[in-house]
């Protein structure tokens, strides 16, 4: 099994709500992009939140898209080693430094796991001194909750910080 590497953060100073989930899938590592799997609803929620087509614009919009919105992005872990995307064959994995991330983003106020294995680090983005939510994973994995039910929980989160319309 090989080690692999996580994607850079998607940060920025006017980021006020950080989105962590476990460890990029296949998918996105392939295509450096987070959330590269077509069926992830991440994209499709945010957009949807948005008022925005992310869907069809290019990864640079998107990224764009969540600097302007003041979303930030990352993973719990940023190596690991696992064969295929499923969050339950991580193995070794390797933890971000969650505090570098208050220096580079002064408006920091919550941050949301993405998914059950990103929250179960929340012990340690708790240690940050704010607010940790635990959001539905957007993985085409979590089956079991339905487009809707998750684009009203994470709508909760982000229009609690002032996030979405």
């Amino acid at each position: 099994m090989s080690r692999l590497q996580g994607l850079a953060p998607v940060l920025g100073p006017h980021t006020r709500l950080l989105v962590l989930g476990s460890f990029p899938s296949v998918a996105s590592l392939r295509a450096q992009q987070y959330y590269g799997h077509p069926q992830n609803h991440f994209w499709k929620i945010l957009g949807a939140l948005w008022a925005l087509p992310l869907m069809q614009m290019p990864y640079a919009q998107r990224i764009a898209a969540l600097h302007a919105h003041g979303v930030g992005l990352w993973d719990v872990y940023g190596a690991c080693e696992r064969e295929g995307s499923l969050d339950a064959d991580i193995k070794a994995g390797e933890l971000n430094d969650f505090a570098a991330v208050l220096q580079q983003c002064p408006l920091l106020e919550a941050i949301a796991h993405n998914g059950g294995e990103s929250y179960r680090h929340a012990k340690q983005t708790a240690a940050l001194g704010l607010p940790v939510y635990k959001l539905p994973s957007t993985s085409p994995a979590n089956a079991s909750w339905s487009f809707d039910r998750k684009l009203a929980a994470w709508a909760e989160v982000l229009r609690r910080h002032g996030l979405a319309l």
